[in-house]
């Protein structure tokens, strides 16, 4: 199975310990695509435009989203970047599994919360310690499917 991963990168890094732990449970799934995100390293400037060049960027990004069976997205930074993603894999007709800590203090946008029906779109809101629980229950029911 190839995952998705999807966190804020140049909307803000506060989170980058949390996506260590979602990463780490989702290899345990498949072959996370997008595990640079999770990297303590990355800042919020991004990945090294000059290097690889924004277009180059977005040309893995969106190869790898092709590619991938399912999104898993932490969406509690807000995160333009995030948002368009999850945008394409809802046109690509993805399963698309948003987890949210209502404990920031910060409010979800509607154009997530509103998309959630259920089934190939699903938004959980859960607490940093059920974490790990939150996306075995998910991976166990999605191999059900």
């Amino acid at each position: 199975m190839h995952i998705y991963f999807c966190g804020s990168i140049r909307g803000g890094r506060q989170d980058v310990g949390i996506y260590q732990r979602i990463v780490q449970k989702l290899q345990k799934y498949g072959k996370v695509l997008t595990e640079h995100v999770s990297h303590s390293d990355l800042s919020d400037k991004g990945e090294d435009a000059v290097l690889l060049g924004e277009k180059e960027i977005y040309d893995r990004d969106m190869f790898w989203l092709a590619q991938s069976d399912v999104i898993v997205a932490e969406v509690t930074q807000p995160s333009l970047g995030v948002g368009y993603e999850l945008g394409r894999a809802v046109a690509m007709e993805k399963r698309i599994f948003c987890l949210f800590r209502p404990s920031s203090g910060r409010s979800l946008s509607a154009m997530i919360r509103g998309a959630h029906n259920g089934n190939v779109f699903q938004v959980q809101d859960y607490m940093e310690e059920e974490l790990e629980e939150v996306l075995e229950n998910y991976f166990n029911k999605l191999n059900k499917v």
